[in-house]
Formats: C-alpha cells, structure tokens, sequence
C-alpha cells in the first residue's frame, strides 16, 4: 500500500496572493464543483515557500482530460488542449492561462520523452516527476500536500531527486542540467552528494537531447544565483567542455557574476542578454570556438554575434591592460 503523503496546513500559501487572485479560484472551484480535485503544483508551491517570485501556476487533478474539457466548458471557461497525449489543458480564466493536467504514471521512457498512463492516484504522479522540492501540491485552502519530503529539502535549501537518482534520469537525460540548474539557483550552489553522482555517471545520455533544449537550460544555469559556483564542479568534471565543445574561463564567468551582482540595480538589459554576456565569459576566445557553439547550441545569428562582440571587447580589454 503506498505510503499517504504528508498532508499539513501552510501559512505562507494560505496568504499567497496567487492562490487567493479570482481567477485561480474560479479554476480550482470548476474542478472542484464538478466532483473531482484540484491542488496547485510545482514551481508556484515550492517558489512560495522559498519567498521566490511566483510566474506561471500549473494546476493537477485527477479529472481525465475530456472530463477537464466539458467540466470548463460547463463553467463558460475557454480551454485550448495544449498537450491532451500527456494530458494537459490550457484553461483561460479572467484572461490568464492556467494549464492543467491530469494525474500521470510513466508507462516507458526513452531518456527524451515518456509514454503516459492516466491516474487517480496522487503519490504516483508525484513519483515521476524529477525533484523533491518539485513535486508539492497545495489546495485552495493552502494546504500543503508532500508525498516526497520535498518541505524537509526546501527549508535546507536542498535539490534532491526523487527515488533513485539514476532511475529519475534515465527517464529524461535533460534532468541532468535541472538539477545542476536548480542547485544553482535555490541551494545556493550546493550539490547533493548522491545526485552529483547519478549526473556524471548517467552523462552519456546527454547525447540524446536536442541541442534546442540543452541550450535552453545552460542559458537558465547561467543566469541563476549561484552560477559560478556550480559551473566550476561542472568544468571540473569536463561535463562543460563536452556540452559547449571547447575549452571554458570558470573565472571571467565569476568575475562576471560579481560585478553583475554589484550593479544588480544599475542594469538596464534582460536576463536572456545577461545570459548571453555570461555565456561569453564562459568560452574561448577564437572565432572558430565561437561558430562551433552557435552550432552546437542553436545559437540564434543574433546572440552568436553577440558574443563574439563581447569576446572580441573583452580580448581588447585584456591587450591594453
């Protein structure tokens, strides 16, 4: 018999103001007025209870997705079926997307994707998915649902993944680059013994992802809070010179990082210029270096002159020096 999560009252949900803005409420009361259960999941529970800023909220249930389709049509809510194979459903309420997905249980897994299996059952959805601290549900009444001890890890600040670490990234390589992006930016830098582990010994499945999303999650690494830090283990490993194809400076990132810690208010560019500037820092200077990473990490032409300009200023900067 599985486990029954631990189920506790949260004040800092409960106060949230996402969880008490009129259209979340008028998503989570549809599902709820139609027979079925509706907890909020994810980024938006475990950033509040990290004080982080909370973006997007995704929304579980354990109504199918035909039955999520007719119970918002029921509720004159507009729905566009964003992911119906995986069981997802964006839902339009007071004009702000939610998207919501029914219970799920991987049925196979090839290390890029997963074949599903819809469930009732919430402990095995939590199960599937990669981090502790990932898989917290709460409902509307902000009461915290934690069948993973993902609580315990986030007040000290730690990324865990769930089960078997090896297991857990074998369903999806990219897991690999989460959890040293997560560590990064919510453990302060600090890396689980054992997921540090399961990354380097399951690092050949990298191979198998598309450059699109590997770039996706260095670009993301690279702004997080704690960068350098967790950068420098990924160097040291060679996990970094295998993903970028050449040689990296870990010490013009950091430096690069002080300074755009210093000047945190100062700055008039976004986070995706920020992670270009760093990722410019980050590799060598040759042209040649520069072309092969735009290659191999999909750059657009737009960033790859980027930083190439960046590259050629700092190489100037370093010869009047």
């Amino acid at each position: 018999m599985a486990a029954v999560p631990a189920v506790r009252p949260n004040p800092r949900l409960a106060a949230a103001s996402w969880l008490a803005a009129p259209a979340t409420r008028q998503v989570l009361e549809a599902i709820e007025a139609a027979g079925f259960g509706a907890r909020v999941v994810g980024g938006s529970v475990r950033n509040t209870l990290l004080g982080e800023p909370v973006s997007d909220i995704d929304i579980a249930t354990n109504a199918p997705p035909q039955d999520v389709i007719a119970l918002f049509a029921r509720a004159g809510l507009k729905t566009i079926p964003t992911g119906l194979a995986h069981g997802t459903v964006t839902v339009i309420s007071l004009g702000v997307p939610y998207e919501v997905t029914t219970l799920r249980r991987d049925v196979a897994t090839d290390g890029r994707r997963a074949t599903v299996a819809f469930t009732d059952d919430w402990s095995a959805d939590a199960a599937r998915r990669d981090f502790t601290i990932n898989a917290l549900y709460c409902d509307k009444a902000g009461v915290l649902f934690d069948p993973e001890g993902g609580l315990d890890d986030i007040e000290h600040r730690r990324i865990r993944f769930i089960g078997n670490a090896h297991a857990r990234i074998r369903e999806d390589y990219l897991r690999i680059l989460r959890f040293f992006r997560f560590s990064a930016q919510y453990a302060g830098g600090h890396l689980d013994a054992a997921g540090l582990g399961a990354c380097l010994d399951e690092r050949a499945g990298l191979k198998q992802l598309s450059a699109e999303r590997i770039h996706n999650e260095i670009m993301k690494l690279l702004v997080a809070a704690d960068a350098a830090a967790v950068v420098a283990v990924m160097a040291e490993h060679g996990l970094l010179g295998d993903l970028l194809g050449g040689a990296v400076d870990v010490r013009a990132l950091d430096r690069l990082s002080q300074l755009s810690a210093r000047h945190a208010g100062d700055r008039v560019y976004t986070a995706a210029g920020e992670a270009v500037l760093r990722l410019a820092a980050l590799i060598a200077r040759e042209p040649n270096e520069i072309k092969a990473l735009k290659a191999r990490l999909r750059l657009s032409n737009a960033d790859a002159d980027r930083v190439a300009a960046a590259r050629k200023a700092t190489s100037a900067i370093d010869a009047a020096s």
